[in-house]
Protein backbone atom coordinates (compact mmCIF):
# COMPACT_ATOMS: atom_id res chain seq x y z
CA UNK A 1 0.00 0.00 0.00
CA UNK A 2 2.55 2.45 0.77
CA UNK A 3 4.48 1.83 -1.95
CA UNK A 4 1.60 2.65 -3.75
CA UNK A 5 1.00 5.87 -2.58
CA UNK A 6 4.98 6.23 -2.98
CA UNK A 7 6.71 4.61 -5.86
CA UNK A 8 9.79 5.99 -5.25
CA UNK A 9 9.87 3.15 -2.39
CA UNK A 10 9.54 0.56 -4.58
CA UNK A 11 12.62 1.72 -7.16
CA UNK A 12 14.63 2.74 -3.54
CA UNK A 13 14.18 -1.12 -2.30
CA UNK A 14 15.86 -2.84 -4.98
CA UNK A 15 18.70 0.53 -5.78
CA UNK A 16 21.84 -0.49 -7.04
CA UNK A 17 24.54 1.66 -6.11
CA UNK A 18 25.84 1.70 -9.73
CA UNK A 19 23.07 4.24 -10.42
CA UNK A 20 24.29 6.73 -8.03
CA UNK A 21 26.65 8.49 -10.70
CA UNK A 22 24.24 8.29 -13.10
CA UNK A 23 21.31 10.15 -11.29
CA UNK A 24 24.04 12.42 -9.56
CA UNK A 25 24.81 13.50 -13.24
CA UNK A 26 21.74 14.01 -14.14
CA UNK A 27 20.20 15.53 -11.22
CA UNK A 28 22.78 18.39 -11.02
CA UNK A 29 22.65 18.65 -15.08
CA UNK A 30 18.62 19.00 -15.36
CA UNK A 31 18.92 21.67 -12.19
CA UNK A 32 21.16 23.79 -14.35
CA UNK A 33 19.05 24.04 -17.25
CA UNK A 34 16.38 24.80 -14.85
CA UNK A 35 17.49 27.90 -12.89
CA UNK A 36 17.44 30.08 -16.41
CA UNK A 37 14.05 28.08 -18.03
CA UNK A 38 12.52 28.58 -14.33
CA UNK A 39 13.28 31.92 -14.11
CA UNK A 40 12.19 32.64 -17.66
CA UNK A 41 9.05 30.95 -17.76
CA UNK A 42 8.05 32.81 -14.56
CA UNK A 43 8.24 35.91 -16.78
CA UNK A 44 5.91 34.10 -19.15
CA UNK A 45 3.82 33.82 -16.19
CA UNK A 46 3.81 37.20 -15.32
CA UNK A 47 5.86 36.41 -12.39
CA UNK A 48 9.12 37.56 -10.83
CA UNK A 49 12.05 35.33 -11.89
CA UNK A 50 12.56 34.02 -8.37
CA UNK A 51 8.93 32.27 -8.27
CA UNK A 52 10.30 29.83 -11.21
CA UNK A 53 13.17 28.64 -8.96
CA UNK A 54 10.63 28.23 -5.95
CA UNK A 55 8.27 25.57 -8.90
CA UNK A 56 11.39 24.16 -9.46
CA UNK A 57 12.05 23.20 -5.96
CA UNK A 58 8.86 21.54 -3.95
CA UNK A 59 7.44 20.49 -6.75
CA UNK A 60 9.85 18.48 -8.41
CA UNK A 61 11.29 17.20 -4.85
CA UNK A 62 7.16 15.75 -4.09
CA UNK A 63 7.27 14.38 -7.89
CA UNK A 64 10.30 12.36 -7.48
CA UNK A 65 8.47 10.64 -4.09
CA UNK A 66 4.84 10.01 -5.70
CA UNK A 67 5.59 9.38 -9.34
CA UNK A 68 5.82 6.63 -11.16
CA UNK A 69 7.75 7.86 -14.33
CA UNK A 70 11.79 7.46 -13.34
CA UNK A 71 13.02 9.70 -15.42
CA UNK A 72 10.26 12.25 -15.63
CA UNK A 73 11.79 15.96 -15.00
CA UNK A 74 9.01 18.02 -13.25
CA UNK A 75 9.08 21.74 -13.11
CA UNK A 76 7.55 25.11 -14.58
CA UNK A 77 6.58 24.54 -18.29
CA UNK A 78 6.11 27.52 -21.33
CA UNK A 79 2.82 26.25 -21.74
CA UNK A 80 1.21 26.11 -18.23
CA UNK A 81 3.19 29.48 -17.48
CA UNK A 82 1.13 31.32 -20.43
CA UNK A 83 -2.32 29.44 -19.57
CA UNK A 84 -1.93 30.88 -16.34
CA UNK A 85 -0.73 34.38 -17.64
CA UNK A 86 -3.65 34.31 -19.97
CA UNK A 87 -6.25 33.12 -17.12
CA UNK A 88 -5.00 35.43 -14.10
CA UNK A 89 -4.32 38.18 -16.49
CA UNK A 90 -8.25 38.61 -17.51
CA UNK A 91 -8.83 38.59 -14.26
CA UNK A 92 -7.29 42.22 -14.35
CA UNK A 93 -6.18 42.46 -10.88
CA UNK A 94 -4.65 45.43 -9.06
CA UNK A 95 -1.29 45.09 -8.36
CA UNK A 96 1.92 42.77 -8.37
CA UNK A 97 0.90 41.31 -4.90
CA UNK A 98 -2.66 40.74 -6.03
CA UNK A 99 -1.67 38.66 -9.20
CA UNK A 100 1.24 36.52 -7.54
CA UNK A 101 -1.78 35.71 -4.60
CA UNK A 102 -3.91 34.58 -6.98
CA UNK A 103 -1.64 32.84 -8.98
CA UNK A 104 -0.79 30.75 -6.34
CA UNK A 105 -4.40 30.15 -5.17
CA UNK A 106 -4.66 28.87 -9.10
CA UNK A 107 -1.91 26.55 -8.17
CA UNK A 108 -3.27 24.79 -5.34
CA UNK A 109 -6.54 24.54 -6.86
CA UNK A 110 -4.60 22.66 -10.32
CA UNK A 111 -3.44 20.28 -7.35
CA UNK A 112 -6.83 19.70 -5.63
CA UNK A 113 -8.09 19.18 -9.22
CA UNK A 114 -5.48 16.82 -10.40
CA UNK A 115 -5.71 14.81 -6.97
CA UNK A 116 -9.62 14.67 -7.62
CA UNK A 117 -9.28 13.09 -10.67
CA UNK A 118 -6.32 10.87 -9.71
CA UNK A 119 -8.36 9.58 -6.70
CA UNK A 120 -11.52 9.09 -9.16
CA UNK A 121 -9.34 6.93 -11.66
CA UNK A 122 -9.62 9.14 -14.45
CA UNK A 123 -6.00 8.99 -15.82
CA UNK A 124 -8.00 8.05 -19.48
CA UNK A 125 -9.47 11.26 -19.46
CA UNK A 126 -6.91 13.03 -20.91
CA UNK A 127 -7.72 10.84 -24.44
CA UNK A 128 -10.49 13.63 -25.39
CA UNK A 129 -7.26 16.28 -25.81
CA UNK A 130 -6.79 15.01 -30.02
CA UNK A 131 -3.47 14.86 -31.18
CA UNK A 132 -5.06 17.91 -34.03
CA UNK A 133 -6.52 19.71 -30.69
CA UNK A 134 -3.06 19.63 -29.19
CA UNK A 135 -0.80 20.11 -32.14
CA UNK A 136 -3.28 23.42 -33.45
CA UNK A 137 -2.94 24.70 -29.55
CA UNK A 138 0.54 24.36 -29.20
CA UNK A 139 1.71 26.25 -32.60
CA UNK A 140 -0.86 28.62 -31.37
CA UNK A 141 0.91 28.99 -27.78
CA UNK A 142 4.00 28.95 -29.03
CA UNK A 143 3.12 31.96 -31.32
CA UNK A 144 1.57 34.05 -28.56
CA UNK A 145 4.39 33.67 -26.32
CA UNK A 146 6.73 34.52 -28.43
CA UNK A 147 5.42 37.53 -29.52
CA UNK A 148 4.83 38.31 -25.85
CA UNK A 149 8.53 38.37 -25.27
CA UNK A 150 9.14 40.67 -27.83
CA UNK A 151 9.04 43.25 -25.12
CA UNK A 152 12.31 42.06 -23.83
CA UNK A 153 13.87 41.90 -27.56
CA UNK A 154 12.76 45.94 -28.02
CA UNK A 155 13.06 46.53 -24.58
CA UNK A 156 9.89 48.29 -24.69
CA UNK A 157 6.64 47.31 -22.41
CA UNK A 158 3.86 45.58 -23.82
CA UNK A 159 0.98 44.64 -22.01
CA UNK A 160 0.68 40.58 -22.31
CA UNK A 161 -2.66 39.64 -24.31
CA UNK A 162 -3.65 35.89 -25.40
CA UNK A 163 -5.02 37.74 -28.81
CA UNK A 164 -2.78 37.70 -31.44
CA UNK A 165 -4.55 40.95 -32.76
CA UNK A 166 -3.95 42.57 -29.80
CA UNK A 167 -0.34 42.04 -29.36
CA UNK A 168 0.46 42.83 -32.91
CA UNK A 169 -1.12 45.81 -32.72
CA UNK A 170 0.37 46.52 -29.43
CA UNK A 171 4.00 45.37 -31.15
CA UNK A 172 3.68 47.81 -33.84
CA UNK A 173 2.85 50.81 -31.89
CA UNK A 174 5.70 49.89 -29.60
CA UNK A 175 8.11 49.95 -32.38
CA UNK A 176 9.29 53.86 -31.85
CA UNK A 177 10.34 53.33 -28.45
CA UNK A 178 12.06 50.67 -29.26
CA UNK A 179 15.76 50.43 -27.79
CA UNK A 180 17.81 49.60 -30.79
CA UNK A 181 21.06 48.43 -28.14
CA UNK A 182 18.62 45.83 -26.25
CA UNK A 183 17.14 44.74 -30.28
CA UNK A 184 20.53 44.39 -31.29
CA UNK A 185 21.28 42.51 -28.56
CA UNK A 186 17.94 40.60 -28.53
CA UNK A 187 19.25 39.14 -32.28
CA UNK A 188 22.78 38.03 -30.93
CA UNK A 189 21.17 36.02 -28.27
CA UNK A 190 18.87 34.57 -30.32
CA UNK A 191 21.45 34.02 -33.42
CA UNK A 192 23.95 32.21 -30.73
CA UNK A 193 21.61 29.94 -29.31
CA UNK A 194 20.42 28.71 -32.80
CA UNK A 195 24.53 28.46 -33.62
CA UNK A 196 25.15 26.86 -30.45
CA UNK A 197 22.27 23.93 -30.79
CA UNK A 198 23.67 23.39 -34.46
CA UNK A 199 27.17 23.15 -32.89
CA UNK A 200 26.19 20.73 -29.78
CA UNK A 201 22.55 20.06 -28.76
CA UNK A 202 23.59 18.86 -25.62
CA UNK A 203 25.82 21.57 -24.55
CA UNK A 204 24.02 23.69 -21.46
CA UNK A 205 23.25 26.54 -23.50
CA UNK A 206 20.09 28.29 -21.36
CA UNK A 207 22.99 28.57 -18.76
CA UNK A 208 26.36 29.55 -21.19
CA UNK A 209 23.59 32.60 -22.89
CA UNK A 210 22.87 33.79 -18.79
CA UNK A 211 26.66 33.35 -17.99
CA UNK A 212 27.81 35.78 -21.21
CA UNK A 213 24.68 38.31 -20.38
CA UNK A 214 25.70 38.83 -17.19
CA UNK A 215 29.30 38.84 -18.14
CA UNK A 216 28.15 41.72 -21.33
CA UNK A 217 26.33 43.83 -18.77
CA UNK A 218 29.04 43.59 -15.90
CA UNK A 219 32.04 44.32 -18.35
CA UNK A 220 30.31 47.08 -20.51
CA UNK A 221 28.04 48.75 -18.09
CA UNK A 222 25.02 47.85 -20.28
CA UNK A 223 22.78 48.52 -17.79
CA UNK A 224 23.59 52.33 -17.90
CA UNK A 225 23.30 51.85 -21.66
CA UNK A 226 19.30 51.21 -21.38
CA UNK A 227 19.92 47.23 -20.80
CA UNK A 228 16.99 46.06 -18.29
CA UNK A 229 18.54 43.24 -15.93
CA UNK A 230 16.64 41.38 -13.45
CA UNK A 231 17.75 43.31 -10.46
CA UNK A 232 17.99 42.22 -6.47
CA UNK A 233 16.64 38.28 -6.81
CA UNK A 234 15.65 37.42 -2.72
CA UNK A 235 18.23 34.91 -1.30
CA UNK A 236 16.84 31.93 0.86
CA UNK A 237 14.62 29.09 0.34
CA UNK A 238 10.74 29.86 0.24
CA UNK A 239 8.84 30.38 3.07
CA UNK A 240 5.66 27.90 4.08
CA UNK A 241 2.49 29.97 3.29
CA UNK A 242 -0.69 29.22 3.12
CA UNK A 243 -2.30 30.40 -0.40
CA UNK A 244 -4.54 33.42 -0.17
CA UNK A 245 -8.24 32.11 -0.46
CA UNK A 246 -10.24 33.56 -2.95
CA UNK A 247 -13.14 31.13 -3.13
CA UNK A 248 -15.53 33.80 -3.46
CA UNK A 249 -14.50 33.88 -6.98
CA UNK A 250 -14.26 30.32 -7.07
CA UNK A 251 -16.45 30.45 -10.69
CA UNK A 252 -13.36 32.32 -12.14
CA UNK A 253 -10.82 30.03 -11.09
CA UNK A 254 -11.87 26.85 -11.73
CA UNK A 255 -12.37 27.10 -15.73
CA UNK A 256 -8.55 28.00 -15.82
CA UNK A 257 -7.93 25.25 -13.32
CA UNK A 258 -9.68 22.55 -15.34
CA UNK A 259 -7.66 23.27 -17.95
CA UNK A 260 -4.23 23.97 -16.84
CA UNK A 261 -4.89 20.92 -14.71
CA UNK A 262 -5.44 18.80 -17.85
CA UNK A 263 -3.10 20.00 -20.46
CA UNK A 264 -0.51 19.65 -17.47
CA UNK A 265 -1.26 16.46 -17.19
CA UNK A 266 -1.56 15.15 -20.44
CA UNK A 267 2.03 17.27 -21.50
CA UNK A 268 3.19 14.56 -18.71
CA UNK A 269 1.52 11.67 -19.28
CA UNK A 270 2.81 12.21 -22.93
CA UNK A 271 6.19 12.72 -22.13
CA UNK A 272 6.76 10.02 -19.69
CA UNK A 273 4.77 7.35 -21.76
CA UNK A 274 7.71 8.31 -24.75
CA UNK A 275 10.45 7.75 -22.18
CA UNK A 276 8.94 4.61 -20.31
CA UNK A 277 9.15 2.71 -23.71
CA UNK A 278 12.65 2.99 -23.69
CA UNK A 279 12.48 1.51 -20.03
CA UNK A 280 10.66 -1.76 -19.75
CA UNK A 281 11.84 -1.97 -16.42
CA UNK A 282 8.49 -0.38 -14.50
CA UNK A 283 5.47 0.75 -16.11
CA UNK A 284 3.52 4.27 -15.75
CA UNK A 285 0.12 4.25 -13.82
CA UNK A 286 -1.37 7.45 -15.58
CA UNK A 287 -4.32 7.52 -12.25
CA UNK A 288 -1.17 8.08 -10.16
CA UNK A 289 0.66 10.42 -12.46
CA UNK A 290 -2.31 12.30 -11.87
CA UNK A 291 -2.24 12.24 -7.99
CA UNK A 292 1.92 12.86 -8.05
CA UNK A 293 0.93 15.86 -10.31
CA UNK A 294 -1.71 17.26 -8.14
CA UNK A 295 0.49 16.32 -4.79
CA UNK A 296 2.91 18.21 -6.50
CA UNK A 297 0.97 21.40 -7.31
CA UNK A 298 -0.96 21.42 -3.36
CA UNK A 299 2.63 21.41 -1.44
CA UNK A 300 4.56 23.54 -3.83
CA UNK A 301 1.55 26.15 -3.64
CA UNK A 302 2.63 26.47 0.09
CA UNK A 303 5.42 27.37 -0.85
CA UNK A 304 5.05 30.05 -3.26
CA UNK A 305 5.07 27.85 -6.65
CA UNK A 306 3.09 28.39 -9.64
CA UNK A 307 1.57 25.25 -11.38
CA UNK A 308 4.16 22.73 -12.76
CA UNK A 309 4.14 19.64 -15.29
CA UNK A 310 6.31 17.57 -17.27
CA UNK A 311 8.90 19.25 -19.25
CA UNK A 312 9.78 17.23 -22.43
CA UNK A 313 13.24 18.92 -22.98
CA UNK A 314 14.20 18.46 -19.10
CA UNK A 315 13.39 14.43 -19.07
CA UNK A 316 15.20 14.02 -22.52
CA UNK A 317 18.12 15.45 -20.80
CA UNK A 318 17.45 13.42 -17.75
CA UNK A 319 17.14 10.55 -19.59
CA UNK A 320 19.58 10.50 -22.08
CA UNK A 321 22.41 12.30 -19.04
CA UNK A 322 21.64 8.40 -17.06
CA UNK A 323 18.98 8.63 -14.86
CA UNK A 324 17.98 5.22 -13.58
CA UNK A 325 15.24 6.23 -11.09
CA UNK A 326 13.79 9.25 -9.65
CA UNK A 327 16.48 10.09 -7.07
CA UNK A 328 17.82 12.18 -10.16
CA UNK A 329 15.18 14.68 -9.48
CA UNK A 330 15.74 15.14 -5.73
CA UNK A 331 19.51 16.16 -6.69
CA UNK A 332 18.25 18.54 -8.88
CA UNK A 333 15.68 19.83 -6.04
CA UNK A 334 19.13 19.77 -3.65
CA UNK A 335 20.83 21.92 -6.66
CA UNK A 336 18.21 24.22 -6.63
CA UNK A 337 17.80 24.69 -3.01
CA UNK A 338 21.87 25.97 -3.41
CA UNK A 339 21.26 28.31 -5.87
CA UNK A 340 18.11 29.86 -3.75
CA UNK A 341 20.57 29.97 -0.56
CA UNK A 342 23.89 31.07 -2.58
CA UNK A 343 23.77 32.49 -5.79
CA UNK A 344 20.56 34.10 -6.28
CA UNK A 345 22.83 37.67 -6.25
CA UNK A 346 24.92 36.01 -9.23
CA UNK A 347 21.84 36.56 -11.27
CA UNK A 348 21.33 40.49 -10.20
CA UNK A 349 22.85 41.91 -13.00
CA UNK A 350 21.39 39.37 -15.70
CA UNK A 351 19.57 41.28 -19.08
CA UNK A 352 16.22 40.11 -19.07
CA UNK A 353 16.76 39.90 -23.11
CA UNK A 354 18.86 37.11 -22.36
CA UNK A 355 15.63 35.46 -20.78
CA UNK A 356 13.28 36.45 -23.54
CA UNK A 357 15.91 35.31 -26.22
CA UNK A 358 15.87 31.95 -24.66
CA UNK A 359 12.19 31.43 -24.29
CA UNK A 360 11.11 32.91 -28.27
CA UNK A 361 14.01 29.76 -29.18
CA UNK A 362 12.54 26.77 -27.48
CA UNK A 363 8.44 28.06 -28.30
CA UNK A 364 9.25 28.14 -31.27
CA UNK A 365 10.42 24.49 -31.64
CA UNK A 366 7.13 23.40 -30.08
CA UNK A 367 6.05 24.71 -33.63
CA UNK A 368 5.24 21.32 -35.86
CA UNK A 369 4.50 21.72 -39.36
CA UNK A 370 4.95 17.76 -40.27
CA UNK A 371 2.26 17.02 -38.68
CA UNK A 372 -0.45 19.66 -40.46
CA UNK A 373 0.89 18.23 -43.81
CA UNK A 374 0.52 14.75 -42.92
CA UNK A 375 -2.82 15.16 -42.22
CA UNK A 376 -3.39 17.33 -44.80
CA UNK A 377 -2.49 14.59 -47.45
CA UNK A 378 -3.92 11.87 -45.35
CA UNK A 379 -6.51 13.16 -43.05
CA UNK A 380 -8.71 16.19 -44.11
CA UNK A 381 -11.19 16.30 -41.42
CA UNK A 382 -8.46 16.26 -38.30
CA UNK A 383 -6.17 19.21 -40.30
CA UNK A 384 -9.45 21.45 -40.26
CA UNK A 385 -9.94 20.42 -36.50
CA UNK A 386 -6.39 21.70 -36.45
CA UNK A 387 -6.89 24.85 -38.41
CA UNK A 388 -9.67 25.68 -36.23
CA UNK A 389 -8.13 25.30 -32.71
CA UNK A 390 -5.29 26.95 -34.27
CA UNK A 391 -7.03 29.48 -35.27
CA UNK A 392 -9.60 29.85 -32.27
CA UNK A 393 -6.36 30.18 -29.53
CA UNK A 394 -4.87 32.68 -31.42
CA UNK A 395 -7.58 35.04 -32.39
CA UNK A 396 -10.46 34.43 -29.18
CA UNK A 397 -7.70 33.74 -26.61
CA UNK A 398 -5.73 30.42 -25.07
CA UNK A 399 -8.36 28.59 -23.24
CA UNK A 400 -11.32 29.23 -25.15
CA UNK A 401 -9.39 28.03 -27.75
CA UNK A 402 -8.50 24.64 -26.16
CA UNK A 403 -12.18 24.60 -25.22
CA UNK A 404 -13.54 24.86 -28.25
CA UNK A 405 -11.06 22.51 -29.52
CA UNK A 406 -11.92 19.86 -27.91
CA UNK A 407 -15.50 20.45 -28.33
CA UNK A 408 -15.15 20.07 -32.31
CA UNK A 409 -13.16 17.22 -31.92
CA UNK A 410 -16.14 15.24 -29.93
CA UNK A 411 -18.65 16.95 -32.96
CA UNK A 412 -16.35 15.07 -35.24
CA UNK A 413 -16.28 12.28 -33.47
CA UNK A 414 -20.59 11.93 -33.17
CA UNK A 415 -19.98 12.90 -36.99
CA UNK A 416 -17.98 10.22 -36.83
CA UNK A 417 -19.94 7.66 -35.70
CA UNK A 418 -23.43 8.59 -37.12
CA UNK A 419 -22.18 8.05 -40.51
CA UNK A 420 -19.79 5.18 -40.35
CA UNK A 421 -18.92 2.91 -43.08
CA UNK A 422 -21.28 1.05 -44.74
CA UNK A 423 -19.87 -1.57 -47.23
CA UNK A 424 -21.43 -3.31 -49.99
CA UNK A 425 -20.14 -7.19 -50.03
CA UNK A 426 -19.79 -9.86 -52.51
CA UNK A 427 -18.09 -12.94 -53.34
CA UNK A 428 -15.37 -13.48 -54.30
CA UNK A 429 -14.83 -15.77 -57.21
CA UNK A 430 -13.94 -19.29 -55.80
CA UNK A 431 -13.80 -18.32 -52.53
CA UNK A 432 -16.36 -18.26 -49.40
CA UNK A 433 -14.85 -14.84 -48.59
CA UNK A 434 -17.46 -11.81 -49.08
CA UNK A 435 -15.76 -8.36 -49.80
CA UNK A 436 -16.40 -5.02 -50.37
CA UNK A 437 -17.49 -4.73 -54.02
CA UNK A 438 -15.70 -1.28 -54.07
CA UNK A 439 -12.69 -2.87 -53.57
CA UNK A 440 -12.59 -6.49 -55.48
CA UNK A 441 -14.45 -4.67 -58.30
CA UNK A 442 -13.21 -6.82 -60.81
CA UNK A 443 -12.97 -10.54 -58.81
CA UNK A 444 -16.54 -10.39 -57.00
CA UNK A 445 -19.56 -12.39 -57.85
CA UNK A 446 -23.37 -10.09 -57.13
CA UNK A 447 -25.89 -11.94 -57.45
CA UNK A 448 -29.06 -9.68 -59.00
CA UNK A 449 -31.52 -11.16 -56.26
CA UNK A 450 -29.42 -10.46 -53.04
CA UNK A 451 -28.03 -7.75 -51.59
CA UNK A 452 -25.36 -8.63 -48.82
CA UNK A 453 -24.16 -5.43 -46.52
CA UNK A 454 -21.64 -5.15 -43.59
CA UNK A 455 -22.59 -1.92 -40.93
CA UNK A 456 -19.07 -1.07 -39.42
CA UNK A 457 -20.06 0.65 -36.19
CA UNK A 458 -22.44 -0.18 -33.56
CA UNK A 459 -26.51 0.78 -34.15
CA UNK A 460 -27.89 3.52 -31.56
CA UNK A 461 -30.33 6.54 -31.84
CA UNK A 462 -27.20 8.46 -33.55
CA UNK A 463 -27.11 6.41 -36.32
CA UNK A 464 -29.95 4.66 -36.91
CA UNK A 465 -31.92 6.89 -39.19
CA UNK A 466 -28.66 7.15 -41.41
CA UNK A 467 -28.53 3.07 -41.62
CA UNK A 468 -31.88 2.98 -42.84
CA UNK A 469 -31.35 5.59 -45.31
CA UNK A 470 -28.45 3.85 -46.71
CA UNK A 471 -30.27 0.50 -46.79
CA UNK A 472 -33.40 1.35 -48.59
CA UNK A 473 -30.98 3.41 -51.29
CA UNK A 474 -29.11 0.14 -51.61
CA UNK A 475 -33.02 -1.66 -52.14
CA UNK A 476 -33.64 0.88 -54.42
CA UNK A 477 -30.81 0.37 -56.40
CA UNK A 478 -31.61 -3.24 -56.81
CA UNK A 479 -34.77 -3.04 -58.01
CA UNK A 480 -37.71 -5.69 -58.47
CA UNK A 481 -35.18 -8.72 -58.47
CA UNK A 482 -34.14 -8.58 -54.80
CA UNK A 483 -35.47 -11.27 -52.62
CA UNK A 484 -32.82 -11.26 -50.14
CA UNK A 485 -31.16 -8.97 -47.94
CA UNK A 486 -27.78 -9.83 -45.83
CA UNK A 487 -27.35 -8.03 -43.12
CA UNK A 488 -23.24 -8.96 -42.35
CA UNK A 489 -23.61 -8.19 -38.08
CA UNK A 490 -19.72 -8.79 -37.20
CA UNK A 491 -18.84 -5.26 -36.79
CA UNK A 492 -21.79 -4.19 -34.62
CA UNK A 493 -20.93 -4.70 -31.28
CA UNK A 494 -24.15 -3.16 -29.43
CA UNK A 495 -27.93 -2.01 -30.73
CA UNK A 496 -29.76 -0.03 -28.38
CA UNK A 497 -33.21 0.67 -27.78
CA UNK A 498 -34.12 2.86 -30.63
CA UNK A 499 -32.39 1.13 -33.10
CA UNK A 500 -34.36 -2.60 -32.02
CA UNK A 501 -37.24 -1.07 -32.75
CA UNK A 502 -36.18 0.44 -36.11
CA UNK A 503 -34.75 -2.88 -36.93
CA UNK A 504 -38.02 -4.68 -36.57
CA UNK A 505 -40.39 -2.40 -38.41
CA UNK A 506 -37.50 -2.65 -41.31
CA UNK A 507 -37.31 -6.13 -41.01
CA UNK A 508 -41.75 -6.38 -41.06
CA UNK A 509 -41.18 -3.58 -44.09
CA UNK A 510 -39.34 -5.27 -45.85
CA UNK A 511 -41.15 -8.75 -45.41
CA UNK A 512 -44.46 -7.12 -47.10
CA UNK A 513 -42.44 -6.03 -50.20
CA UNK A 514 -41.45 -9.76 -50.38
CA UNK A 515 -37.99 -9.49 -49.27
CA UNK A 516 -36.44 -12.18 -47.22
CA UNK A 517 -34.23 -10.62 -43.90
CA UNK A 518 -31.51 -11.86 -42.25
CA UNK A 519 -28.67 -11.38 -40.02
CA UNK A 520 -25.11 -12.92 -40.21
CA UNK A 521 -22.25 -13.06 -37.99
CA UNK A 522 -23.61 -11.15 -35.21
CA UNK A 523 -21.30 -11.37 -31.92
CA UNK A 524 -22.10 -12.52 -28.25
CA UNK A 525 -23.23 -9.79 -26.68
CA UNK A 526 -25.51 -8.52 -30.51
CA UNK A 527 -26.81 -12.47 -30.33
CA UNK A 528 -27.91 -11.42 -26.39
CA UNK A 529 -29.16 -8.42 -27.83
CA UNK A 530 -31.77 -9.66 -30.30
CA UNK A 531 -32.97 -12.29 -27.80
CA UNK A 532 -33.83 -9.80 -25.08
CA UNK A 533 -35.21 -7.17 -27.53
CA UNK A 534 -37.31 -9.74 -29.28
CA UNK A 535 -36.07 -8.75 -32.29
CA UNK A 536 -35.35 -13.01 -33.10
CA UNK A 537 -39.08 -13.13 -32.31
CA UNK A 538 -39.38 -11.11 -35.53
CA UNK A 539 -36.93 -11.85 -37.44
CA UNK A 540 -37.16 -15.65 -36.94
CA UNK A 541 -33.90 -17.99 -35.76
CA UNK A 542 -34.23 -19.63 -39.14
CA UNK A 543 -32.63 -16.29 -40.72
CA UNK A 544 -29.84 -15.98 -38.20
CA UNK A 545 -26.75 -17.33 -39.08
CA UNK A 546 -22.55 -17.48 -37.78
CA UNK A 547 -21.60 -16.88 -41.18
CA UNK A 548 -22.40 -14.58 -44.92
CA UNK A 549 -21.48 -17.95 -46.90
CA UNK A 550 -24.31 -19.92 -44.68
CA UNK A 551 -26.48 -16.96 -45.01
CA UNK A 552 -26.62 -16.70 -48.86
CA UNK A 553 -26.35 -20.45 -49.46
CA UNK A 554 -29.16 -20.38 -47.24
CA UNK A 555 -30.81 -18.41 -49.62
CA UNK A 556 -30.52 -20.56 -52.64
CA UNK A 557 -30.50 -23.73 -51.30
CA UNK A 558 -32.77 -23.80 -47.16
CA UNK A 559 -31.53 -27.07 -45.61
CA UNK A 560 -31.17 -28.18 -41.94
CA UNK A 561 -28.75 -27.10 -40.38
CA UNK A 562 -26.53 -29.56 -37.81
CA UNK A 563 -26.60 -29.09 -33.78
CA UNK A 564 -23.37 -27.43 -33.65
CA UNK A 565 -24.37 -25.32 -36.55
CA UNK A 566 -27.53 -24.00 -34.80
CA UNK A 567 -25.52 -23.60 -31.07
CA UNK A 568 -22.74 -21.07 -33.10
CA UNK A 569 -25.64 -19.36 -34.56
CA UNK A 570 -27.95 -19.22 -32.07
CA UNK A 571 -26.30 -19.26 -28.46
CA UNK A 572 -27.16 -16.23 -26.21
CA UNK A 573 -26.86 -16.04 -22.69
CA UNK A 574 -30.59 -14.52 -22.42
CA UNK A 575 -31.69 -17.63 -24.56
CA UNK A 576 -30.50 -20.02 -22.02
CA UNK A 577 -31.99 -18.48 -19.21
Amino acid sequence: MLKRIFPFLSSLSNYNRSYFYGDLVAGITVGIMLVPQGMAYAMIAGMPPIYGLYAALVPQFVYALTGTSRQLAVGPVAMDSLLVAAGIGAMQLSGEGAYIAAVIFLTLLIGLVQLLFGFLKMGSFVNFLSKPVINGFTSAAAILIGLGQLKYILGVSLPQSGKIHVLLSNIFGSLGNANLLTLAMGIVVIVLIVVLRKINKKLPIPLLIVVLGILAVVIFGLEAKGIKIVGEIPRGLPKFELPVAHWDQIGKFLPIALTVALFGFMESISIAKTVEERHPEYEIDANQELRALGLSNILGSFFQSFSVSGSFSRSAVNDETGAKTSLSLVFSSIFIAGVLLFLTPVFYNLPTVALGGIIIVSVFGLIDLQYPLMLWKNRKDEFLLLIATFIMTLSIGLIEGIILGVLLSLLLLVYRISHPHIAILGRIKDTHYFKNVNRFSEDVLVDDDKLILRFDAQLYFGNKDYFKKQLYKEIEKKGPALKFVVLNAEPINYIDSSATVLLERIILELREKGIQFLIAGAIGPTRDILYSSGIIDVLGEENLFAQTFDAVECCSNPKERTGIQRKVSFQSKTKSL
